[in-house]
C-alpha cells in the first residue's frame, strides 16, 4: 500500500511539474506574438492537454521524461530571436522558480505537517509528493537544458546561434534516439550495476539536486533557520 501511495504522489507531482513547464511555453509564446498555442488549447493548466502518456511514464519511472510538445510558430513572434529564446527557455526558468517555492513547502511541511499525521499514509504522501515537487522540477529543468533536439537546450542554442553546423544537424536528426539510449541505460542501471559507470543520465540527476539546486536550499535554510 506504501508503494503505491508513493507512486500516486510522484506522478501527481510530475504532472503538475509538466503543465506548468508547458503552460510556461504557451504563455511566453503569446507574449511574444503567437497565438498558436492558445488557439491550440495548450495555453492552459489543464495537465491533460499536456499529456504524453510515454513521457509521463518515463518520468515517473526513470526521472526524466517528456510532455507534448506545444505548438509553436516562429515566425509569428514579433522579434524572431528574442522570441524564439524566451519561448525556449520558459520552460526552464518555469521549473526552476517552481524548484524555489517547493523547497521551502517541503521543509515546513516535514516540520510541521508530518508529526500531525505520523504513522497514517497520508504522511507518506505528503513527504513523497513535497519532495518529489522539488526534486522533479530540479531534475526537469537541467534535463531539458540538455542540448539534444527536441528538448529546451537544443531550441535555446537554435535561437541565439545563425551557425549550422555537422554537429548542429546530428543531434537534430538523432538527438531523440541518443535521449532515448541514455534514458535505457539510467533505468537498467538500477539492475545491472556495472551500468552505473556510463549512466550519464544518473550523473546529470545528481548534479541537478546537489549543485543546481545548491542556492536554493543554502538560501532557504538561511531563512527557515529563523523559524524551525
Amino acid at each position: 500500500m506504501i508503494y503505491f501511495v508513493a507512486l500516486l504522489a510522484q506522478f501527481l507531482a510530475v504532472m503538475i511539474v509538466i503543465t506548468f513547464h508547458e503552460f510556461a511555453h504557451a504563455y511566453t509564446a503569446y507574449k511574444c506574438g503567437d497565438p498558436t498555442a492558445k488557439f491550440s488549447g495548450r495555453m492552459t493548466l489543464n495537465p491533460v492537454k499536456h499529456f504524453d502518456p510515454l513521457g509521463i511514464l518515463m518520468f515517473a519511472v526513470a526521472g526524466f521524461g517528456w510532455a507534448k510538445p506545444v505548438p509553436i510558430n516562429p515566425y509569428n513572434f514579433n522579434d524572431y530571436k528574442k522570441g524564439s529564446f524566451w519561448t525556449s527557455s520558459a520552460g526552464v526558468l518555469m521549473n526552476y522558480a517552481m524548484a524555489f517555492v517547493f523547497y521551502p513547502v517541503f521543509i515546513l511541511t516535514f516540520y510541521y505537517v508530518l508529526p500531525v499525521f505520523s504513522g497514517k499514509l497520508i504522511a507518506d504522501f505528503l513527504y513523497v509528493f513535497t519532495n518529489a515537487l522539488f526534486t522533479c522540477s530540479l531534475s526537469f529543468c537541467v534535463f531539458n537544458l540538455l542540448p539534444f533536439y527536441p528538448l529546451d537546450g537544443f531550441r535555446i542554442v537554435d535561437a541565439v546561434s545563425k551557425r549550422r553546423s555537422k554537429a548542429y544537424w546530428f543531434l537534430k536528426q538523432y538527438g531523440y534516439y541518443i535521449l532515448m539510449g541514455l534514458i535505457l541505460v539510467h533505468v537498467l542501471s538500477s539492475r545491472v550495476p556495472l551500468l552505473g559507470v556510463i549512466d550519464l543520465l544518473g550523473y546529470i540527476l545528481d548534479f541537478a539536486i546537489k549543485v543546481f539546486g545548491r542556492p536554493i536550499t543554502m538560501f532557504w535554510d538561511w531563512i527557515l533557520r529563523f523559524i524551525l
